[in-house]
């Protein structure tokens, strides 16, 4: 199977986000990719007060998630849909007041929604960079599950950002069968320079796994940069195409058999010790 992962440099402006996006998938599509994976905040990047748009795709028929329908549609392509806010319920939750949720849809190639995974693990973090404080709680709600999706070629994991962070959440979607983990993202510049490829490689080799990142990369305006480098792991950590900045497409072939050869002959999820290090 032939993945693309898309590299946008995205803006508060939703309809220049998105004539990016088709473009990106239609350079994916003639590269051969069957499945492709867009960044976080793919569409409306920046943009302060969400709810008008979270609320616009409360349904399958809002502008967004009309978007990912029609081009996987258009252009043969499953698709990750990055992350778009929305307040439609999800697992019999809903989001509090003033929040949405940071959904990432995946999508068939029939143009169906298929999945849908919503960012667990919250950027409340500070950075030694030019906006210093970053708050997503204020934006977003929590997710509560996480998500793996059965496609023809295997098990396709979702995490999103700063849930790259928390290897627990990899463990429970690599025991539900996850062989490929799909991760759109937004990192920061400064965090991204200092652990981006170490955190991918490592989510890998723990779990034997393909590892496929899209990412913003690129300066937004005069306080956000965003790291960049997306990229396309195997289970072994050998990084098999990578994007370092700028928009594009980094494009890379899954054998999924190679996740079973791996964790044949090494098979650390049988050697887990559960009374020494509970999950």
């Amino acid at each position: 199977m032939r993945i693309a992962a898309l590299q946008m440099v995205s803006t508060p402006v939703l309809a220049d986000n998105l004539a990016v996006a088709e473009r990106l998938l239609a350079e994916a599509a003639d590269g051969g990719a069957e499945l492709a994976v867009l960044p976080e905040n793919f569409a409306v990047f920046g943009k302060r007060d969400l709810l008008s748009e979270g609320e616009a795709e409360r349904h399958s028929t809002g502008p967004m998630r009309t978007y990912l329908r029609r081009c996987a549609q258009r252009f043969g392509l499953w698709l990750v849909g990055g992350t778009l806010p929305t307040v439609a319920p999800h697992a019999g939750v809903q989001p509090p007041p003033q929040r949405v949720f940071a959904a990432s849809f995946v999508i068939n190639a029939q143009g169906e929604e298929v999945g849908r995974y919503d960012k667990v693990h919250l950027f409340d973090v500070d950075v030694n960079d030019g906006q210093g404080r970053y708050r997503e709680s204020d934006t977003f709600a929590p997710g509560k599950r996480p998500e793996v999706v059965e496609t023809p070629w295997g098990r396709l994991g979702v995490a999103v950002c700063y849930d790259l962070r928390f290897p627990e959440y990899f463990r429970l979607l690599v025991d539900d069968g996850a062989e490929l983990i799909v991760v759109p993202s937004a990192f920061t510049y400064v965090t991204g320079k200092a652990h981006w490829q170490i955190l991918m490689q490592a989510r890998a080799v723990e779990n034997l796994c393909y590892m496929a990142g899209a990412c913003q990369g690129g300066q937004h305006d005069s306080k956000r940069r965003t790291w960049g480098d997306s990229m396309v792991v195997d289970p072994w950590g050998a990084v098999l195409a990578r994007r370092p900045q700028g928009e594009g497409v980094v494009i890379a072939d899954i054998d999924f058999g190679e996740v079973a050869r791996r964790r044949g002959t090494m098979p650390v999820h049988r050697h887990r010790r559960f009374s020494i290090a509970p999950l």
